[in-house]
């Protein structure tokens, strides 16, 4: 209330008048709740299932169970089948036993134990850079890392297909950012001419392996703009390490790039690595520039060091069993190959693990998606507003695990009932007019 005041004849104080309160807004009266409560009635209304946050049992491999049904599975990162694989899976079980599950502190005062350390050494040297640091949240390295490192003063420019935490980790920095047509350097490079010289520091962010289109950039083009603008140059190899390249080292391997014209490396161990959390890697100054000043990794817990151990394991097989990525490799192509003779769209797809099949209709894809599942194959539908309302898709993740039969029988399913949908005109523009008739 406002304080009391006199009254105008001198007499008593009046009253306090009354302030109204401000309303607390009701987190179901958000605008947002209510267009995701919206598409799941339109949803219920065509008997389409939910395709998201299915529970899953056991280990996600070329075959996964939902409900009790054992299913091909396209909807996992397990590119090369290591999480799972018993050497992985006992180096876990080890530091459980002698570490316990948690770091229970962050490194920086007491959480710091070997298996970080070796865990960095064995990165820096796979990669091919001096060092690296690991971090407990793949999506919090970047942005952490990007936001740490850029000032209102500097220039981000990156990819227009670039992952959700290149753009937060821009965002936070509060750096002029710039978004270039995805893996058009021509386009790169004019921003860089236009805009470079005006700014303190200069980040270009591009990925090894996009993962919503499955192609990868022309990574000798970025090297050789970053020679020529004096720019750092960031590549998230999250989907790319232990993919590309024919030991798996990545899009540096698979390009024939000196590792060391890269200024940043970030990577996950949620893929390839069968863990969580990401990595940074480079050169010294920058590992330690970070480990000391970087809030995403001195403010947190360290990573659990069972993770950390089953990473480093998950390097042992890799390195000793390069197969597993030509295999992967192989797969890819097929799928790619087998999806083009059966009339699908898989864009820009270049066979490397993931493919989408391209649907054009959110709707469409959601429902294709659930048509798949009642028919054996788990592959999930990627739509607005992760990706244009035009472009909506299902997206294929591949692994040395699957076999030739896993792949033609998914390609025929998925193109025998998309056919069928599109011969029914069921998308979006029916289901508005169903929900208009039933109103």
């Amino acid at each position: 209330a406002q304080p009391a005041t006199k009254a105008e004849d001198g007499g008593e104080p009046a009253r306090p008048r009354p302030v109204a309160r401000r309303r607390r807004n009701s987190f179901a009266d958000l605008p947002e709740l209510k267009d995701i409560h919206t598409q799941q009635a339109v949803a219920d209304l065509l008997k389409v299932e939910n395709p998201f946050f299915r529970v899953h049992d056991g280990r996600a491999g070329a075959r996964t169970e939902i409900d009790g049904r054992s299913l091909l599975n396209f909807g996992s990162y397990n590119y090369l089948g290591l999480n799972g694989h018993p050497e992985v899976s006992a180096a876990a079980k080890a530091a459980v036993d002698h570490y316990g599950v948690s770091a229970s502190a962050s490194r920086l005062v007491a959480g710091e134990r070997p298996v970080h350390r070796e865990l960095e050494h064995r990165i820096a040297r796979f990669v091919g850079v001096e060092a690296a640091l690991v971090f407990v949240s793949g999506h919090a390295t970047n942005v952490g890392v990007i936001g740490h490192l850029l000032r209102p003063n500097d220039l981000i420019l990156y990819d227009s297909l670039s992952h959700n935490s290149i753009v937060m980790g821009a965002q936070l920095s509060g750096a002029t950012r710039r978004m270039f047509p995805h893996n058009d350097f021509d386009a790169l490079e004019e921003l860089l001419a236009a805009h470079a010289h005006a700014h303190d520091r200069v980040l270009v962010a591009i990925e090894g392996l996009y993962s919503m289109d499955g192609d990868i950039p022309d990574l000798a083009r970025a090297v050789a703009l970053r020679e020529r603008y004096g720019v750092w140059l960031m590549v998230d190899e999250a989907h790319s390490l232990g993919v590309l390249g024919a030991t798996g080292r990545g899009i540096a391997e698979e390009a024939g790039v000196d590792p060391h014209d890269i200024d940043i490396w970030m990577g996950t161990l949620s893929k390839t690595l069968s863990g969580c959390g990401g990595y940074i890697a480079g050169a010294g100054a920058l590992v330690e520039f970070l480990k000391f000043t970087a809030p995403s990794f001195v403010y947190s817990v360290g990573m659990p060091p069972p993770v950390a151990a089953a990473a480093i394991a998950s390097l042992d097989v890799l390195e000793r069993e390069p197969e597993r990525v030509a295999k992967l490799r192989a797969n890819g192509l097929r799928f790619v190959a087998k999806a083009k003779e059966a009339g699908l769209d898989v864009g820009d797809s270049a066979g490397f693990a993931i493919s989408p099949v391209m649907v054009g209709d959110s709707l469409r894809a959601v429902y294709l998606a659930d048509r798949l599942l009642q028919r054996g194959v788990n592959a999930l539908p990627i739509v607005h507003p992760a990706v244009p309302e035009r472009a909506a898709r299902l997206r294929f993740f591949l692994t040395s695990e699957h076999s030739d039969a896993d792949i033609d029988e998914a390609v025929a399913i998925t193109a025998e009932e998309h056919a069928a949908l599109a011969k029914a005109g069921f998308g979006v523009k029916m289901a508005a007019a169903l929900a208009k008739a039933t109103r």
